[in-house]
């Protein structure tokens, strides 16, 4: 599949497979030789399939063959000199990774992840940065950082404090434990832990039925949720004030209100 780039250039994914069913858009990281790690080309394209989402209500991100994502990948051709130069690492994060993690929290559309095997590193960052993250049974999430001398990156840290955390983000980080999608699940760092064989069902049966819901309503609540992770309470009650404005005048409230009179199902449109 080919992308354009903000110049007009027109590229082919190399690193990705990307899928509509519906209205979903099912994107799949496309490295399973390195268990997906995420390269910069990766990264890249990733970040450009979020960009044009080509009226997708719903994304669906995992992993082919036995890993989601092990993490940034320091092994890449020329990636692994880039990285290693003093800087490297800045760099490729403040150009590359940084920037996806934002595309991928603030999609307007519900993002699911499906993590199949490791999510490692940026890997979990990825991962997380889902609003809904369903994991295979045999699959875990890792912060291995403290094992080569490094601190988690790719916005880690914000993520698990958040979900599950200090004490629980601070053994995950500094301990580089495996947490696996049971314990995941339990902590609340996951939506829920799934038997292998009925992931990508399971996973496909969530983004369908968000993909037929209200995407503008959906949108402003997850745009609401941050604010509420890094504001006040004054900020939040004008967020929701302004949001409900938002989604107020769309053509789905007006569909949710008719169908209530009605006493029907509402069928939404996105709109």
């Amino acid at each position: 599949m080919r992308f354009e780039r903000g110049n007009g250039e027109i590229m082919t994914y190399e690193t990705i497979l990307t899928e509509r069913k519906g209205d979903v858009l099912v994107i799949t990281l496309n490295r399973p030789e390195r268990l997906n790690a995420a390269s910069i080309p990766l990264a890249e394209e990733l970040g450009a399939a979020f960009y044009d989402l080509d009226g997708a209500r719903a994304v669906l991100i995992t992993g082919a063959g036995k890993g989601f994502c092990s993490g940034a990948d320091l092994a890449a051709r020329g990636e692994a000199s880039a990285i290693q130069q003093k800087g490297g690492s800045h760099r490729a994060l403040q150009n590359y990774y940084n920037p996806l993690i934002t595309q991928i929290l603030r999609c307007p559309v519900p993002v699911i992840t499906a993590v199949n095997g490791a999510a490692a590193g940026v890997g979990c960052s990825i991962a997380l940065a889902g609003d809904f993250v369903l994991a295979a049974k045999s699959a875990y999430f890792l912060q291995a950082f403290v094992n080569i001398g490094l601190v988690p990156d790719g916005g880690s840290t914000w993520l698990l404090a958040r979900a599950i955390g200090r004490a629980r983000a601070t053994r995950m980080m500094m301990l580089g434990e495996k947490i696996g999608a049971e314990q995941a699940e339990d902590w609340g760092l996951i939506y829920k832990a799934v038997d292998d064989a009925t992931l990508m069902d399971e996973a496909l049966a969530l983004a369908t039925k968000l993909s037929q819901g209200p995407t503008v309503s959906y949108s402003t609540m997850k745009s609401n949720i941050q604010t509420a992770l890094d504001g006040t309470l004054s900020q939040v009650l004008l967020a929701e004030a302004e949001g409900q404005r938002v989604a107020g005048a769309s053509a789905d409230a007006m569909e949710g209100g008719l169908a209530f009179i009605q006493k029907r199902k509402a069928e939404f449109k996105g709109k």
